[in-house]
């Protein structure tokens, strides 16, 4: 038996990892500094990042939860390991030799529960790859051929075949030095009537892998009439490393794309999977053995996260039956920052991804997520084909079920639009009722739903601009905030670059007001400064919920050094501020894209994708100059 790590062992092998690496396996991080790289938190949920690592010190630290440590400590968080298994993880990854106090170089030492689990698992996967190849498998192989999979595709995802017989798997691994209970603890094996047996028969499996790579389970799928095991599909159970809720089969595969596209593609079973990533949807990824819920969308956020605001896409590749309908209105009613980012790709004649595939080819899966649906028009006209238009009592039961479905999206501009085109879907020729209704209805959710802490108190005066008082420490809101102070601060160093921002700029509802009174003021530009100046945006307002905002963002200290730095600080937040609202509008237009064809409609289509090319280079620019103006005043 091998002896205990040596100190230096154990301090050569973090100073040799890069700990940015191991947590950006789990973790989209971005530059936030010299040296600061953050994202958000994997232990705790987040919807604005916290989480930051120092690569320079080898550190990560959560502002939120409090969790930190190096990189040994990262790994026995997120991995659920020993101190001793998180050392030699990172040794086995970076190739260093332990020598071990009193116990030599030898690696055949008990490496701890769960490297045994995973050495248990991989050994499984090369037999299972292995048997694929012989005669036993040609009905393996030919499910695979017959979805349009050669060796290739196979070999890619990894593809195996449980053989024929009891235990055949089982005394393979009990040979290579495994014993039954961590076979048994892997999901490998289980206890039958006469001793051990595989888990596992005659069945086509995929292997499931963790972020790492490493493969932590199986899926398998029935390929006999006789087959006696429960399920067309049958995974792993759960064990110390898989968490059917904690895993999304490919997303070894897909998580690069996924952060550098900022877009996840969700489909329903590893088939859909490979005939994605085959047609070039290389962010696809399908849930394991249960439906797609809460904890794999955090996976998710987390390679989507963006610092400033929400710039991801989830695309749900539904079915387009009542299953398919209340999947979507889950999805719905979920978290509205990623809903209005979030779409619905439904195939035609019902087909999944892999079929469409096989019928239609590569390009028809492209075009598939291309032509994508958003998520709002989806569930809005999925509940109004459920009546009959044409006649006036079908519009109005239409109207009945759908405003008040309109009234939970959270954003303003977004509701009001939808409501806008409800009134058109459902043919009612009175918008500004339906809108009007769309409203009050919002405005009933927001007094009395049981988490809004951002609710105004009920007032006849304030109904356009609702006066809460937003989060000062939100950091989505944070440049909305500083450009406000700034403009209340030094009107003359705004000045008319400020009075050129779109009221659409700014997303809470208090700040849109504020920004509304400083207009009524006569703008930044008006020549005023000063106390006089802050006193004629207060009396633009008749609530005292928000002249004592106003007062608070005239006097809030803005993040500078010096006050020659001001100047170069309001640059900055002001380029960042319209740079969040061009990015709206760039998603906006994207939205408009997708539902246009380049064959049937190639003027629109090309006018559209023109404006948009615009738009994203003017985005450039402006987060240039916001970068090398505000980075500096940047929080931690």
């Amino acid at each position: 038996m091998a002896g205990r790590l040596p100190d230096r062992d154990i301090a050569a092998i973090r100073e040799r990892v890069r700990i940015e690496d191991v947590v950006g396996e789990y973790v989209a991080l971005k530059r936030a500094g010299a040296d600061s790289m953050k994202g958000l938190c994997p232990f705790h949920d987040e919807k604005s990042p916290s989480f930051h690592v120092r690569p320079n010190h080898g550190l990560f630290h959560c502002f939120g939860c409090g969790e930190g440590g190096d990189v040994y400590k990262f790994l026995q968080k997120i991995e659920h390991i020993g101190f001793v298994e998180a050392v030699e993880q990172m040794a086995d990854r970076i190739g260093y030799q332990i020598n071990y106090e009193g116990g030599g170089t030898s690696v055949q030492r008990d490496r701890g529960t769960r490297a045994r689990l995973v050495a248990a698992n991989a050994a499984a996967h090369e037999f299972y790859m292995a048997r694929l190849r012989e005669p036993e498998a040609e009905a393996a192989r030919k499910f695979l051929t017959d979805r349009s999979f050669d060796g290739n595709a196979a070999l890619q995802f990894g593809c195996g075949y449980a053989p024929d017989g009891w235990d055949t798997l089982t005394k393979y691994l009990l040979r290579k030095g495994f014993d039954f209970k961590e076979l048994e603890a892997a999901g490998l094996s289980k206890q039958g009537k006469r001793g051990p047996i595989d888990r596992f028969h005659r069945r086509l499996l995929w292997p499931i892998r963790n972020l790492g790579g490493e493969v932590i389970g199986f899926g398998a799928r029935k390929l006999f009439d006789d087959d006696t095991m429960p399920g067309k599909y049958v995974n792993t159970p759960e064990t110390l490393l898989y968490k059917k809720s904690q895993v999304l089969f490919g997303l070894d595969h897909a998580k690069r794309e996924i952060a550098k596209g900022r877009q996840a593609v969700v489909v329903e079973g590893y088939t859909d999977v490979m005939a994605m990533h085959l047609a070039g949807v290389k962010t696809a990824v399908a849930s394991c053995g249960t439906a797609f819920g809460d904890e794999h969308m955090a996976i998710l956020r987390r390679l989507l996260m963006d610092d400033n605001f929400w710039r991801g896409e989830i695309i749900y590749t539904f079915d387009g039956d009542a299953a398919g309908q209340a999947a979507a209105l889950k999805a719905f009613a979920g978290d509205q920052k990623l809903a209005g980012q979030t779409y619905i790709a439904i195939a035609p004649d019902g087909q999944d991804p892999c079929e469409l595939r096989q019928r239609s080819g590569d390009g028809a899966v492209r075009d598939l997520i291309a032509r994508r649906t958003p998520l709002y028009e989806f569930v809005i006209r999925g509940l109004l084909a459920e009546h009959n238009l044409d006649q006036v009592e079908g519009q109005v039961e239409a109207l009945r079920r759908a405003v008040p479905v309109v009234a939970q999206i959270k954003d303003n501009a977004t509701r009001k639009a939808y409501a806008t085109r409800l009134a058109g879907w459902v043919g009612w020729d009175d918008i500004q009722t339906v809108v009007r209704r769309v409203g009050e209805e919002a405005k009933r959710n927001r007094l009395g739903g049981p988490r809004r802490a951002e609710t105004p108190a009920p007032s006849t005066k304030v109904t356009e601009h609702p006066a809460a008082r937003p989060n000062p420490n939100d950091p989505t809101l944070l440049p909305q905030r500083q450009v406000l102070c700034a403009a209340l601060q030094y009107p003359a160093i705004a000045g008319t670059v400020f009075d050129a921002l779109e009221t659409e700029a700014f997303t809470h509802p208090a700040y849109v007001a504020v920004r509304t009174m400083i207009a009524d003021a006569g703008g930044a530009s008006a020549g005023l400064s000063g106390a006089e100046w802050v006193n004629a945006v207060s009396d633009a307002a008749d609530d005292l919920t928000m002249r004592a905002l106003v007062s608070e963002l005239a006097n809030a200290p803005l993040p500078v050094k010096s006050v020659d730095d001001i100047p170069r600080f309001i640059t900055g937040v002001l380029a960042r501020a319209q740079e969040a609202w061009v990015g709206r509008q760039i998603a906006t237009l994207k939205s408009k894209l997708q539902r246009l064809s380049a064959t049937e409609q190639p003027d629109a289509y090309m006018a559209l994708f023109g404006d948009l090319v615009a738009l994203e280079q003017y985005r450039k620019s402006l987060e240039a100059q916001a970068m090398g103006n505000s980075d500096d005043f940047a929080p931690a």
